[in-house]
């Protein structure tokens, strides 16, 4: 049995192994007597059709087909600029050749795997097999929550863009319905119960098992014990001599009853992976340090960059020039500013998100991950090609209250205090962050599902329209 698992950017690639590796692991039998005219193990390949798919490489799945890295690097359904750009780089070319590759695949293949938007769930269909989607860049959540539809806030004319979301009664459209609605397509996952159930009411047999971008995000407790002599309050005040105004001066940084009532404050920065772009989002998310120092004077905050290691150290340190670097034994870069201390981590993601209190982001799935912990994200869209206005605001609306946009780096600051001093709201955040997200373990679920799918494929594949 083989299997071509086809996704389009770097988070679809690791959403699509979070899948392949728990099938992998179960390995279904495809026993002779049961379906005779397919082969009894599992042969898994994988065509990442934005990117260059190092993560497929690094899980030992082989490559189908040419790959090229892009300047959008596959954002392109919202910048005619990057579109323009991607053209002139061979975009064109490249998907040519792309499915080419998938029909050559297909001659001696059994099933598709789709992950992410209608371009692999197209590449999927032209394969000419039997194909499964699982649906990670929409949700009924962008046009509508529990309570129905979301009231339209923009000003013209994004007011009426947003009014003509939705027009056909999904996020889906008629055509991504189309081809979710073929024969071919044995099953449908998008990533919650909301999307599932508004295109159910439109007759497409769609299903949420979760969201695998949930998985694999248990923490390891590496930053804990590394934290906890950064999260103990000053000693108390020793007093040596009394100063003029009778006040008492201290020999060291002591507790004021303020700082008592205002423990550390920890915050996860995610400026995204993907260069140069992750470059010009550190610049901003640093700018917010004196709307937070003069936000929060009396409480020490400790923010943990979780950086990809594709990233330079050198490249980022270049912004730090108004930080003073600190010599330690931890193993991490770290800065000190006033009352902040930076560290900068490059091997603990997981442990970034959960020991962090809140984030200051400008990514994509590493804020949808931090939401799912029932956190808050400030976002920071910027010029992009990935995290501009528009994707920020797409972004908003899927989470909920759970994210707040900030569009200037010194209201971080202020839009934190507020947000921290009402407690209905932060109740909000947790349940809908719970919700919208969904429990670790979807990945396994859907493989499980796809395992059942292969089992009963018991008679010769014929291709259907």
């Amino acid at each position: 049995m083989k299997l071509l698992c086809i996704s389009n950017g770097h988070g679809e690639d690791v959403i699509a192994l979070r899948i392949l590796k728990p099938l992998r692991q179960m390995q279904p039998d495809f026993a002779p007597d049961f379906a005779p005219h397919l082969e009894s193990h599992l042969e898994l390949s994988a065509l990442p059709i934005a990117g260059t798919g190092e993560a497929y490489r690094a899980a030992d799945v082989p490559i189908v087909g040419p790959v090229q890295a892009m300047p959008s690097g596959g954002f392109l359904n919202r910048s005619l600029k990057e579109l323009a750009r991607d053209m002139r780089q061979g975009l064109l070319s490249l998907t040519r050749s792309q499915i080419t590759a998938i029909k050559a695949w297909a001659k001696t293949g059994d099933i598709v795997l789709a992950v992410g938007d209608i371009v692999p769930l197209l590449f999927a269909y032209l394969s000419g097999r039997p194909y499964i989607f699982v649906g990670t860049a929409k949700s009924e959540y962008w046009l509508r929550d529990e309570r129905g539809k979301l009231p339209i806030t923009q000003a013209f004319p994004a007011s009426l863009c947003a009014q003509l979301e939705g027009w056909s009664g999904s996020v889906y459209l008629p055509w991504e319905r189309w081809l979710m609605s073929r024969d071919r397509a044995l099953a449908l996952f998008v990533r919650d119960n909301l999307t599932a159930h508004q295109l159910q009411t439109l007759g497409i047999a769609a299903q949420c098992a979760g969201n695998p971008m949930m998985d694999g995000l248990t923490s390891t407790g590496q930053l804990t014990a590394l934290l906890k002599p950064l999260r103990q309050l000053p000693p108390a005040p020793q007093i040596d001599a009394i100063a003029p105004n009778g006040t008492a001066k201290a020999t060291a940084l002591y507790v004021t009853p303020k700082q008592q009532l205002n423990p550390p404050l920890t915050l996860a920065l995610l400026p995204g992976s993907r260069a140069p772009e992750a470059y010009q989002n550190w610049e901003r998310i640093l700018a917010a340090a004196p709307s937070l120092s003069h936000s929060f004077p009396y409480r020490p905050l400790i923010l943990l960059a979780a950086i990809a290691p594709s990233l330079s150290l050198t490249q980022l340190q270049t912004r730090l020039s108004d930080w003073h670097p600190v010599p330690t034994a931890r193993p991490y870069l770290t800065f000190t500013q006033g009352n902040l201390t930076l560290l900068i981590i490059t091997d603990a993601y997981s442990d970034c998100l959960h020991e962090a209190d809140l984030a200051i982001a400008t990514a994509g799935t590493a804020t949808e991950q931090f939401v799912g912990l029932g956190k808050l994200a400030i976002t920071l869209p910027g010029p992009g090609p990935q995290f501009t206005e528009s994707f920020a605001t797409v972004q908003a609306k899927m989470l909920g209250p759970a994210v707040q946009i900030v569009y200037n780096p010194e209201e971080i600051g202020p839009t934190l205090t507020k947000i921290l001093n009402d407690p209905d709201r932060l109740q909000l955040i947790y349940q809908t962050g719970k919700q919208r997200m969904g429990a670790p373990g979807a990945g396994s679920a859907i493989a499980r599902q796809i395992s059942q799918i292969l089992k009963t494929l018991s008679s010769p594949i014929q291709n259907k329209t």
